[in-house]
């Protein structure tokens, strides 16, 4: 019998990554989007970027580039205290729920 093992399994890492829908005629720079993504790999990450991206500003990654993509190292890894917020969003059978 296999045993199912957690993807992310605790082992997160940050990663900032800065896309754009791709430059075109009527739009010869678009804006920039800068997200902080946690997740086990760069393959992750972006795949989570994307999915973001395309929920928040209608930009698929057929139409979008990725600029920048940086794991993000803590600046003092012996700090014991580390205080993160979580923005949660989930949908129900009442309707979608910002926490």
């Amino acid at each position: 019998r296999k045993r199912c093992k957690m993807k992310a399994s605790g082992k997160l890492r940050r990663f900032r990554i800065i896309g754009r829908r791709l430059p075109s005629d009527k739009d010869r720079s678009p804006p920039l989007y800068r997200m902080t993504i946690f997740a086990p790999d760069h393959v992750v990450a972006k795949s989570r970027f994307w999915y973001f991206l395309k929920r928040l500003k209608k930009v698929k990654k057929a139409n979008g580039e990725i600029v920048d993509l940086k794991q993000v190292s803590e600046k003092n890894p012996n700090a014991k205290v580390k205080n993160y917020g979580i923005w949660l969003r989930y949908n129900s059978r009442t309707g979608t729920h910002n926490m």
